[in-house]
């Protein structure tokens, strides 16, 4: 009996060592930048049509940073691409595990979500892709394996952010941005919900929900110096203000060049896209034009100003504490008879064409979508990162609805919790069960069914918990 005790004591004993050794090592951070634009020519994602790259308007990056203390490490990567496809992210994780020893899973990649970076993955890639060969023999808009390429520089990525650590000074706080940001889903008059009705249309009653204002920060300083290297912004707001051919990253290249203006011209702005499923750039009050570099400069201009205010404020982290969690449910994936997979694929020789509507355009790319995934069920990966007692930054796939993520701020223990979408795989929208129930755009073309978002939700409260009870 006595010894019963006493091996779960010295267990409990090693574990608060282990723990309090963590605590009281350096801090520290490393930041890299690498370069994933595509080559010239390449397929561009972001709507339901063929639309070819003609050349670059700003290079698309992947930031990377590392943090380390002790022996505990993780790593985020944010990449200006519309999402990570599961099949990258993995591989790039998996290989960057091998050379740097940071475990997989404490590597989060994060696309901000980008519709002017390549397209390189899924079904309307595939139909595209299928049809060059089919008709010319290969296909001459990918030139590279795209996705081999993208494994490699993520890897690199984090590899040179590893090697630059150092012990750093962290600060955090969260501002508050209005103005930029709406509900893009409307409650009409007809009793229907509709995602972007129109600016100024008579019909609209009101939101059919609420954003999140919330500007989260974390800047990162040499330990003892003045000089700002990096700072993480994270705001929920789609990124889908540029359109056109050109690559661009949208307004975070505009929050870079402007926070650079006064922090010098080697301070990265690392950007995470919080959950923004259903929320988006455009006011409906006025019928202004809000689209291409002039407005997506405006938003960037404007977050960079929030950001730049914020900063005198912002708090050291008392005591910085890194741990990592992660975790995974299957939610239900939706299901198809074997007429509709038929229709379907029938159906996507019409995608970008005025012979099929938008919406069964959607619902056709999903279905093959859905057929691309496991019939068993859609995991869904959750991952937690402690940074002090304080401090977490949550990170979760797909585009999920600002509801939920409301949620997991408002159940977290942490008296500020980051939540980053868009994480390590990109299995299109996760909406709330209301807005299963409302329908419209983003539950056609969301892969789940009903309450799989609700679920995701569950897991990342217990991640959060148990991140916060850990030593």
């Amino acid at each position: 009996m006595f010894r019963l005790i006493q091996i779960p004591a010295l267990a409990l004993l090693i574990i608060v060592a282990a723990g309090s050794l963590a605590r009281a090592a350096d801090f520290q951070a490393g930041v890299a930048v690498v370069d994933i634009t595509a080559p010239p020519g390449y397929r561009m994602s972001g709507y339901f049509n063929e639309r070819l790259n003609t050349g670059t308007h700003d290079p698309l990056q992947a930031k990377a940073v590392v943090f380390r203390q002790g022996d505990r490490q993780g790593a985020l990567v944010f990449c200006d691409l519309i999402g990570l496809s599961v099949e990258v992210s993995r591989r790039a994780r998996e290989q960057a595990a091998q050379k740097v020893g940071i475990p997989a899973a404490n590597i989060l990649i994060h696309g901000t979500h980008s519709h002017t970076g390549p397209l390189y993955d899924g079904a309307l890639r595939k139909h595209f892709h299928d049809l060059a060969i089919e008709k010319q023999g290969k296909d001459p808009h990918e030139e590279i394996d795209y996705r081999d390429f993208l494994v490699h520089r993520l890897a690199d990525a984090i590899v040179q952010a590893s090697a630059a650590a150092q012990p750093v000074d962290a600060l955090a706080g969260i501002a508050e941005q209005r103005g930029l940001s709406f509900n893009r889903r409307f409650h009409m008059k007809d009793g229907t919900v509709r995602f972007n009705p129109g600016k100024l249309n008579p019909d609209i009653i009101r939101p059919a929900g609420p954003i999140d204002p919330d500007v989260g920060i974390v800047l990162l300083k040499p330990k003892g110096g003045k000089q700002n290297v990096a700072a993480l912004t994270v705001f929920p707001l789609h990124l889908d203000t540029v359109g056109g051919t050109e690559y661009a990253a949208d307004y975070p290249f505009y929050l870079e060049r402007t926070l650079r203006k006064n922090l010098g011209n080697q301070f990265v702005s690392l950007f995470g896209n919080g959950t923004c499923g259903d929320i988006n750039h455009v006011d409906v009050t006025h019928g202004n034009a809000q689209k291409g570099h002039e407005e997506a400069a405006r938003i960037g201009t404007t977050l960079a100003e929030t950001v730049e205010a914020a900063l005198p404020a912002l708090k050291p982290l008392g005591m910085p504490n890194l741990a990592v969690r992660s975790g995974s449910v299957t939610v239900p994936i939706q299901q198809y008879t074997p007429a509709e997979i038929a229709q379907a694929r029938q159906d996507m020789f019409k995608v970008g064409t005025s012979d099929l509507s938008f919406l069964d355009q959607v619902k056709a790319t999903k279905i093959m979508n859905v057929q691309m995934r496991s019939a068993a069920g859609l995991p869904i990966e959750v991952q937690v990162f402690r940074l002090a007692d304080d401090l977490a930054i949550v990170g979760l796939p797909g585009e999920v609805f600002v509801e939920l993520g409301l949620a997991i701020k408002r159940g977290s223990p942490f008296a500020r919790t980051l939540v980053v979408e868009l994480c390590n795989d990109n299995p299109a929208y996760i909406p709330t069960q209301k807005g299963f129930v409302e329908g419209s755009y983003e539950t056609v073309n969301s892969l789940i069914q009903p309450g799989g978002g609700e679920l995701m939700v569950e897991l990342a409260l217990k991640l959060l918990k148990e991140a916060k009870a850990s030593p």
